[in-house]
């Protein structure tokens, strides 16, 4: 299973949304996208069970959130971007 999520760290009133979703070969042409545009993978069974439940367009789930939020910290760590404030609030809760 694969999800992909879109943030937008301007908006601090909402939530990561689910852009893409899918299991079996639909996961695999997510992550297969995802690695062809140098899109970050983070592999977590638990956190994509609960997000492929979502429909596309509908924001992470209250019980994600500090999850997304450690990943979200990770890729822009990993590009050598400051992350947007709001997601360093999420991980001192």
């Amino acid at each position: 299973m694969a999800v992909a999520l879109s943030y937008d760290p301007i908006d601090n009133f909402t939530a990561p949304e689910v852009v893409a979703s899918g299991r079996g070969f639909i996961a695999e042409q997510i992550l297969k996208l995802a690695f062809e545009h140098g899109v970050k993978v983070h592999e977590d069974a638990d956190l994509a069970e609960i997000l492929t439940a979502l429909e596309i367009g509908e924001e992470i789930p209250v019980e994600a959130f500090i999850a997304v939020a450690e990943i979200l910290r990770y890729v822009y760590a990993s590009d050598g971007v400051k992350p947007p404030e709001i997601l360093s609030h999420a991980h001192k809760r």
